[in-house]
């Protein structure tokens, strides 16, 4: 599956900045997350990679060792990152975090919400009306909330700042 906001942003547009593959320590929380079967098939065909557990169901990247400064910060690139062709995964591989990024679900008081990731640059090139129509009308919400009752981990408490796309209520998803 590819990434499932591909109708409004591009590949080109992803792939000339590759800011999403990139994770300041202060920001680890937004790593993607991977389930166990995602982990073992990867591992199978790149080799271990620095995983560690990240709730009852998934595992995320253990960058603990990756970090390098930067100034003041820490930053660290996804392994599966290539400066030159982009990520290496293929996108049975990617994990779901990676084919809706800048999307996030997130849990506001006793609503589940669709957020957008202030920080993409490209993404902020778009009308938010436009995105949010787009989450709402052509079944990309549904997929996130459907995927969210999969994998519940992938659920994060809202940040002040994500501008919410759309809403469910909490009952349906756990």
């Amino acid at each position: 599956m590819k990434s499932l906001l591909s109708p409004i942003l591009t590949a080109g547009q992803c792939a000339s900045c590759k800011f999403c593959c990139s994770f300041a320590a202060f920001e680890a929380w937004e790593t993607p997350l991977f389930s166990k079967k995602n982990v073992e098939s990867i591992s199978k065909k790149y080799g271990s990679f620095p995983v560690r557990n990240a709730g009852s169901s998934s595992y995320t990247l253990d960058l603990s060792t990756w970090w390098k400064e930067y100034g003041e910060k820490k930053y660290a690139s996804c392994p599966f990152l290539d400066s030159q062709r982009g990520c290496i995964l293929t996108e049975e591989e990617k994990p779901f975090d990676c084919k809706i990024w800048p999307l996030r679900i997130m849990r506001k008081n006793e609503v589940y919400v669709i957020a957008l990731t202030p920080t993409c640059r490209e993404i902020n090139k778009i009308p938010i009306s436009r995105i949010k129509d787009f989450v709402e009308n052509e079944g990309i919400g549904e997929k996130i909330f459907e995927e969210a009752e999969k994998m519940p981990d992938m659920i994060k408490e809202y940040r002040e700042g994500f501008p919410i796309l759309m809403e469910k209520n909490r009952g349906v998803i756990l």
